[in-house]
C-alpha cells in the first residue's frame, strides 16, 4: 500500500485506478498484500472493489472480504508479550500497539503512534499493555524517532528476543514484531494454496523491506523507482516510475505486454 500502490497523499492516483479497471477487464486478478489489520483496510475493499483474499498483518493473516471470512492466521507466540513489555521498559519513548484480528490495541500512544492511527484511520482499543489478552497476536507494531528505530533493533538483538520473533522495518518510523518466518512472501505461499489459486502466476510489487520475501517469492517481483536500494537489489523489475506517477500501471502495462506476445 504505502510507498506503492498509495502515493505521497494516501491516494490512489486515476493512472493506477484505470490500468487496475483495465487489467481487470482482460481477466486478470487484483489484490493487496498490506500490513494493515482488517478493519483498517475496510475503507479501500469498496474503493478498489476487490473480489479476491487480502494478505495482512504483513503475511501473519489472509481475509476474503466477499465471505467475510479469515482464511488464515499465523500468530505470535505467547511470549510476545512479555517481550513488548521487556522492549517498551528499555525505550519508554516508544509508540506501540497489538494488532489481533478483532482490532488493534493501542498501549503507548505517543505523537508517532497517533501518525500512525491517522495513517490506518482507525479507531484503536487503548489498553495497558499487560491488560492486552494473551493469544491472538498477530503483530505487534513499535512507533518511533527515525534515529531510535535502531537503537530498538540493537536491544532486540541484545535481549535475545529475535530468537522467537522477527522483527522487520515497515517504515523509517515503524519497526514490527512478526512471528518467526512471518512475511508477505510466506503468506503468497499460502496463497497459493487457496481454492483455485493453484496454476495462477504471481506478480509483486513493493517497495519498503516488509516487501522483500513478497518480491522474492513472487514468479515476478517489481518495485517502483521510489524504492529502498536493498528492494531494488532483490527485484526482478525496477520500474520507471513512482507511486506518485503510476508505478503500478507501468507494472500492469508490462503484465498485459507480456501476455499478449
Amino acid at each position: 500500500m504505502d510507498g506503492t500502490l498509495l502515493n505521497s497523499k494516501k491516494q490512489i492516483t486515476d493512472t493506477d485506478r484505470k490500468a487496475i479497471d483495465r487489467f481487470r477487464s482482460l481477466g486478470g486478478h487484483f489484490t493487496v498484500a498490506t500490513g494493515r489489520t482488517i478493519q483498517a483496510f475496510q475503507q479501500y475493499v469498496a474503493m478498489l472493489e476487490l473480489d479476491m483474499p487480502v494478505i495482512m498483518y504483513n503475511g501473519a493473516a489472509i481475509h476474503d472480504y466477499v465471505s467475510g471470512k479469515t482464511l488464515y492466521t499465523h500468530p505470535l507466540p505467547d511470549k510476545a508479550k512479555e517481550m513488548a513489555i521487556e522492549l517498551l521498559g528499555r525505550m519508554p519513548q516508544a509508540g506501540g500497539e497489538v494488532l489481533k484480528t478483532d482490532g488493534t490495541y493501542v498501549f503507548s500512544n505517543t505523537e508517532y503512534q497517533q501518525l500512525h492511527t491517522r495513517i490506518c484511520n482507525i479507531v484503536p482499543i487503548y489498553r495497558e499493555l499487560p491488560d492486552i489478552e494473551d493469544g491472538g497476536w498477530l503483530k505487534v507494531l513499535f512507533s518511533l524517532a527515525p534515529e531510535d528505530v535502531g537503537l530498538m533493533e540493537l536491544t532486540v538483538r541484545q535481549l535475545g528476543c529475535d530468537k522467537y520473533a522477527d522483527f522487520v522495518k515497515s517504515a523509517d518510523i515503524f519497526l514490527e514484531m512478526l512471528p518467526l518466518g512471518v512475511s508477505k512472501g510466506s503468506a503468497l505461499e499460502q496463497y497459493r494454496t487457496l481454492d483455485g489459486m493453484e496454476d495462477f502466476t504471481f506478480v509483486s510489487i513493493g517497495d519498503f523491506d516488509n516487501d522483500l520475501e513478497m518480491i522474492k517469492t513472487a514468479d515476478l517481483g517489481a518495485c517502483p523507482a521510489n524504492a529502498e536500494e536493498v528492494v531494488k537489489n532483490s527485484a526482478d523489475l525496477v520500474l520507471e516510475h513512482t507511486n506518485d506517477d503510476g508505478a503500478v500501471a507501468e507494472l500492469i502495462e508490462y503484465i498485459i505486454d507480456k501476455c499478449v506476445k
